[in-house]
C-alpha cells in the first residue's frame, strides 16, 4: 500500500489466514460453557466453483480427501462441501484440507467461508463462520424462516471475542441461509 493510498483512507485487505480455522476447538469449549452450545460435528466450506476439467478434478480429489463429503449448490451459485465428523478437531482439520486444497490450487479467490454448526439442548441451530477474504469470525444464528437471532448472535460475539478474531464490521455478518449443516 502507497501512500497516496493511505492519504485516501484505503486498506489492505486482510490476508486469509486458514491456521485460524485451528482456533474453533477451544472456542467450542468456551461456547459450550458459556451458553450451552455444542458442536454437531457439521461443517461446510463454500466457494464459487470455476468453469473446467481442472476445477472439476480438484473437486473430486477433495471429495476423495475428505471421505463421504456431500456437495451441493445454493440459489446465489455457490457450491457447499459439507463435512461431518463428530471430533471438532478432525472436523476442523478436514475443513482446513479441503480450504487449503483449493487454496494452493490457484482457486483461494473463489473461496468465500467455512462453518461450524452448534446447536443447544432445545435445538437451536447456531454457526460459527470463518469469512475467508476479510480472515476473521462471526456468528450466525438462524430463528426460522429468514428471521436471526441477533441477541444470540451478539452475546456469542461476546462470549468468543477473545477466543477468535471476531469481524467488527457487523454488516459483513451476512447470513448464510440454507447452509448445509444448519
Amino acid at each position: 500500500m502507497g501512500w497516496f493510498d493511505a492519504l485516501l483512507g484505503r486498506t489492505k485487505a486482510a490476508k486469509p489466514d486458514l491456521d485460524a480455522l485451528f482456533a474453533l476447538p477451544s472456542a467450542a469449549v468456551t461456547l459450550q460453557a458459556a451458553t450451552g452450545f455444542t458442536p454437531t460435528g457439521v461443517g461446510s466450506v463454500s466457494f464459487r466453483a470455476a468453469e473446467g476439467g481442472a476445477f472439476a478434478q480438484l473437486e473430486k480429489d477433495i471429495e476423495a480427501l475428505l471421505g463421504k463429503a456431500e456437495v451441493s449448490q445454493d440459489s446465489y451459485g455457490y457450491t457447499w462441501l459439507l463435512v461431518r465428523n463428530p471430533d471438532v478437531s478432525g472436523l476442523v482439520t478436514d475443513l482446513h484440507a479441503a480450504n487449503s486444497s483449493l487454496e494452493a490450487a490457484g482457486f483461494g479467490p473463489s473461496l468465500l467461508c467455512s462453518l461450524v454448526t452448534f446447536a443447544d439442548s432445545s435445538g437451536r441451530k447456531l454457526a460459527i463462520v470463518y469469512l475467508y477474504k476479510q480472515g476473521t469470525f462471526y456468528p450466525f444464528a438462524p430463528a426460522g424462516g429468514t428471521r436471526r437471532d441477533n441477541a444470540l448472535e451478539l452475546q456469542v460475539r461476546g462470549v468468543l471475542t477473545d477466543e477468535l478474531k471476531i469481524e467488527p464490521d457487523l454488516s459483513r455478518w451476512f447470513p448464510v441461509w440454507g447452509a448445509p449443516g444448519l
